[in-house]
């Protein structure tokens, strides 16, 4: 019996096809989990809970739309410079946090998004530490305040490093730490997509965030499900059972059309066989 539980992120079938195919779908595949996506004004809360109920699955948390465009045309910006971005952003927060506590989930992620940058070059240049740190201190009290508002609702709020070619102020481990160091509640998400781009070890990363790391999203460096690309997920099981990692590993793959299964219910059973085997080295593991 393994310690990681399972789950996947619902924004992978948005397009794709009706969320209730998609939950009778992947509770036949062996889910016994989801993460709902972050548009509380798109969720029918009850249908929604009743698809669940019917399909035997949990919502483990809300996936965060973040950089997205609202339907009021605003985007999700907590670090804008805007105050009626960031005051948008921030109800944003909390109808996620609300929609959350409904269906029964626990953690809802935190990206930073900020303005766009004028001539800053996104595939060579980094933010200077300086700079990282005097507009994310900006931001602390804001943060501080909807992470107590999130745990009197049973939710924990995560913070998620996107790569420097989504926001470049909270891109990696490190940039996250010195962040959720500051504040009372906050935990940390670790992303393999994002961390195969930005970070110099997988098992370095996990280690370093081991006393805050309460959410993953699997994803492999192409966005495909763990176990159809090159990332090491070996090295990132081992890390993590290192840690005593007893939360979610939520997938969270790139879909373009109905014909998933094989494609999901590989990938799910490529993690719980990598999982069995890094615990007991003579299991093989395939995909």
């Amino acid at each position: 019996m393994g310690m990681f539980k399972y789950s996947i992120t619902l924004v992978s079938f948005r397009k794709v096809e009706p969320l209730e195919d998609t939950l009778a779908r992947l509770s036949d595949q062996g889910y016994s989990a989801v993460e709902m996506y972050g548009e509380p004004e798109e969720v029918d809360i009850k249908k929604v809970k009743d698809a669940l109920s019917t399909n035997r699955l949990a919502v483990c948390g809300i996936t965060g739309m973040w950089g997205q465009v609202s339907k009021d045309r605003w985007k999700r910006k907590l670090l804008s410079t805007d105050a009626s971005l960031a005051a948008a952003s921030e109800k944003y927060v909390r109808d996620c946090v609300r929609m959350c506590n409904q269906l029964g989930g626990s953690v809802m992620n935190i990206c930073l998004f900020s303005d766009d940058l004028q001539e800053f070059d996104r595939n060579h240049g980094t933010i200077k530490l300086e700079d990282k740190d005097r507009m994310t201190r900006k931001t602390l009290p804001l943060l501080r305040r909807l992470c107590r508002e999130a745990t009197d609702s049973g939710v924990e709020l995560v913070l998620e490093p996107l790569n420097r070619y989504s926001t470049p102020y909270c891109a990696t481990a490190q940039d996250a730490l010195a962040i959720a160091r500051k504040i009372d509640d906050l935990g940390i998400l670790l992303d393999t997509f994002h961390m195969n781009i930005e970070e110099d070890s997988f098992e370095g990363a996990i280690l370093s965030c081991h006393n805050f790391l309460a959410h993953t999203h699997f994803a492999d460096n192409n966005r495909k499900m763990p176990g159809f690309a090159h990332i090491d997920f070996h090295s990132i099981v081992k890390s993590l059972q290192k840690i005593g990692y007893d939360g979610y590993v939520s997938f969270e793959p790139s879909l373009t059309d109905r014909n998933y299964e094989d494609y999901t219910k590989g990938g799910l059973e490529f993690l719980k066989g990598l999982e069995e085997a890094t615990m007991c080295p003579s299991t093989a593991v395939s995909v």
